[in-house]
């Protein structure tokens, strides 16, 4: 059987189409021309009816496929015109069956991509359902038999495997100007008012099928199929859907990206690389996950400095000009530039042409693609640039994750470091909007301060006691310990080189470790390191080269400094891992509480971490979009700050025995019953009371939980207690109750105290109430114990 004649199946099992080969119109065109004054014309025209007036069946329409294949030959005969010897090795066509394989005739270079892809290969058009089909098939009766215009226009394309196992797409284009249309016995008549209901039910296959049952219409005919190859238009629109669709580290978005380059330059084997530009550092970055390609320029560097990745002249290219640089004989390179980075670079890894792109937006560098082969001349400055095409594409998607990045990154700073909580955004957002309309106007306008009149003042810490001595006692330790381990060193070289110098210089650690043990002045830690610095290391640096035996005592003390702030930092890391921990449990204890909290009714909150960890609450009318306030939801807020508080003291002392350094907290509530003018500043961009009156409430709290009790020598706040601070009897009434009820939730201990501070500079009369907290030993324990019991427990 020819490869001209491939008759697969003639019939469709799924389509209102009944489908035979005829040639009807194809002889109604040659008759037209029976009467042409060109007699090469009017003699084809003559011998091809004669094949009609021999064959009546290839008019009448043959669905037989045995009958086909006998009629190969004058199939071929009548078909010759369309199919020109002159143009049968460049172009792509066939005469077959719409949407199916059945070949009447087909040009060479079709035979050759058909051969290629192999017997088993099935065409199948890459982009067409079974339910299009069918409803495609309909849109040929609509428009062939009743003149009904509905526009199904939509490219297709078959998917075929080359020589070198790429898949390459052709797009074909269908030429129905030999398609007659005939209506079986089953087939329906079609209205105007049906052709509408099926307009607006295309999803909706079994009403298609209603007017059109299966095998009701015959289809008597053939179609012309030209295709083109398409392979780097759909590689790019499969770029661009990618670029939507996938997540940049998506497998499925590496390996589709990766494909998609090699269909473009039809070679199999090249690799992608990508490396991030860093414009700060001037390096290439390589990027985890970034297309989840890595970079060749880098190889197993994370980062290089740009001049280092690059010879001068591709530098000068790549990162000045900003223009495609080719290498495309690299073991030719190297042999004339042996020395050459980015040879040498590629080379090592058995690359033998390249093409390294800049990506560039808005004039700026984002980065390099690289596409590299492990064969010469592969890739080179001719074919580098197909990248044309889709470069636009990428690095449009690059200047779009750049800048998510970079919001991102504003946001996580904002929710971080600013003082505008949520409560309050709203507000600034009117004032935006105030400053933007003026503008927009030609007016000049500036941001006002934004004040929050008549609003409640709420304040609460947690404080780690005693945190100043226990880092001085820290840092003395790190000291003693790094000036121990000089003198052991000292003493040894002493005994090696036996030099008075070495005799003075253990005297003054002598000195030095004497001092620290004494008092740790202010300027002592910083005296210590520079007498280290100045002294001690540039003789480690000259004694180290002078034998092995010196190298590996001076290593020794090496090992023991902390490689990132050159000096032990044993205890003080201990320290500061303590209150790491005490603060990042505790403010998560807070803001996860607040969440609640703020549902009951918006307030303005922030929270500060120092030693330990303080709160700012504020509520008011002026807070809220409503004017809703009522004294209730403050009254509300400040039971709520007591009993969280008493949370965050059992979160602390069952963290309490894991901590590296033993702490303690002292918890302490502020109450100020006047309201207040809270004002953001803008010089500051933070949140500040507003008046002279009002600047006394910042005083307290900045200076009472260092109070005593008055006529006594003890502070105010104490481990295992709450302190609540007022001014006003009404304030201590309503903490009684407070206190009363959480006592009845087992929060409290009954031990409660009503106190009075001591003056504080320009305040009188402050008093407190001091009231013990209960513990549980864990999460699951049911029992409550006192800050004695548990102390006793520790100990």
């Amino acid at each position: 059987m020819s490869k001209e004649l491939e008759i697969k199946d003639v019939g469709e099992s799924s389509s209102p189409l009944a489908i035979k080969i005829g040639f009807k119109k194809l002889f109604d065109s040659y008759r037209s021309q029976l009467d042409s004054e060109i007699t090469y014309l009017r003699e084809r025209a003559e011998a091809v009816l004669a094949i009609e007036a021999q064959y009546p069946i290839l008019s009448e329409g043959v669905m037989d496929k045995s009958k086909l294949l006998e009629l190969k030959e004058p199939i071929d005969f009548i078909l010759a015109d369309l199919f020109p010897a002159h143009l049968t090795q460049n172009e792509i066509k066939i005469a077959t069956a719409p949407f199916q394989e059945n070949i009447l005739k087909a040009t060479k270079r079709y035979q050759d991509i058909r051969e290629i892809a192999g017997q088993d290969f099935k065409m199948e058009l890459s982009n067409f359902s079974p339910k299009e089909h069918y409803i495609m098939a309909c849109r040929i009766i609509l428009s062939v038999y009743y003149n009904f215009s509905v526009d199904f226009k939509r490219p297709f394309f078959y998917k075929i495997p080359d020589a070198n196992g790429i898949l390459r797409s052709y797009r074909v284009l269908y030429n129905g100007d030999f398609v007659g249309i005939e209506k079986g016995p089953n087939a329906k008549d079609i209205t105007k008012e049906n052709v509408a209901m099926l307009l607006d039910n295309f999803e909706n296959l079994e009403i298609w099928k209603e007017m059109f049952p299966p095998h009701s219409w015959y289809f008597n005919g053939f179609v012309i199929a030209n295709m083109y190859d398409a392979t780097i238009d759909v590689s790019i629109s499969n770029f661009k859907e990618d670029l939507l669709e996938l997540d940049a580290g998506d497998d499925r978005f590496v390996k589709s990206f990766r494909n998609i380059i090699r269909s473009i330059f039809n070679y199999p084997d090249i690799e992608v690389g990508f490396a991030q530009f860093n414009k700060e550092d001037h390096t290439f970055n390589k990027i985890p996950n970034a297309f989840g390609i890595s970079s060749f320029l880098l190889d197993s560097d994370r980062a290089k400095d740009c001049h280092q990745s690059l010879c001068d002249h591709s530098y000068e290219v790549i990162c000045l000009h900003k223009k495609s640089f080719t290498i495309s004989n690299i073991p030719g390179s190297i042999e004339k530039y042996p020395e050459n980075p980015l040879f040498k670079a590629y080379h090592e890894q058995g690359i033998a042409s390249a093409i390294i792109t800049p990506l560039v937006a808005h004039e700026e560098l984002l980065g390099v693609m690289e596409i590299v082969s492990k064969k010469p001349g592969e890739l080179n400055s001719i074919n580098a640039n197909k990248l044309q095409d889709i470069l636009p594409f990428l690095v449009d998607s690059l200047r779009r994750s750049k800048e998510e990045k970079e919001n991102l990154l504003e946001l996580l700073i904002q929710s971080e470091c600013t003082s505008i909580h949520p409560s309050v955004h709203w507000r600034f957002r009117k004032e935006a909007e105030r400053v933007l309309k003026l503008q927009q106007n030609g007016q000049m306008a500036n941001f006002r301060e934004v004040v929050f009149e008549d609003v409640y003042p709420l304040f609460g810490q947690m404080d780690i006691k005693g945190s100043s001595d226990a880092r001085n006692e820290a840092t003395k330790k790190d000291l003693v310990l790094q000036l121990k381990l000089v003198h052991k060193i000292i003493e040894k070289i002493h005994v090696i080189e036996p030099l008075p110098i070495y005799e003075q210089l253990s005297f003054s650690i002598k000195e030095y470790r004497q001092e620290i043990k004494e008092t740790l002045e202010v300027d002592t830690e910083q005296r210590v390191l520079s007498f280290l610095q100045e002294e001690i290391i540039p003789l480690y640096r000259h004694l180290e080269n002078k034998n092995d035996q010196l190298k590996e005592l001076i290593q020794g003390y090496y090992d023991e400094i902390d490689p990132q702030k050159g000096f032990v930092y044993q205890h003080r890391k201990d320290y500061d891992d303590s209150v790491a921990l005490v603060n990042r449990t505790l403010a998560s204890i807070l803001d996860r509480k607040q969440n609640d909290a703020q549902g009951m009714y918006s307030h303005y909150y922030e929270r500060f971490k120092t030693d330990g960890v303080e709160h700012n609450m504020y509520i008011g009318e002026s807070i809220t979009k409503e004017l809703s306030f009522n004294k209730i939801y403050l009254y509300n807020l400040r039971l709520w700050q007591l009993q969280v508080m008493c949370e965050m003291e059992n979160s602390f002392y069952q963290l309490k025995h894991n901590l590296p350094v033993p702490m303690e907290v002292a918890s302490m509530i502020l109450v100020f019953s006047n309201s207040l003018s809270l004002r953001f500043r803008m010089d500051e961009k933070r949140f500040d009371v507003d008046g002279t009156y009002n600047a006394r409430y910042e005083v307290v709290k900045k200076r009472v939980d260092k109070a005593y009790i008055k006529n006594t020598e003890e502070r105010i706040t104490q481990p295992g207690k709450i302190t609540v601070v007022y001014s006003q009897t009404e304030d201590e009434k309503e903490y009684f109750g407070y206190i009363k009820f959480l006592q009845s939730k087992k929060y409290l201990g009954a031990d409660v105290e009503v106190l009075e501070l001591e003056d504080l500079q320009g305040v009188t009369g402050l008093k407190a109430l001091r009231v013990n907290v209960l513990y549980k030993d864990s999460t699951e324990d049911k029992k409550y114990y006192t800050y004695d019991d548990l102390m006793e427990t520790l100990r």
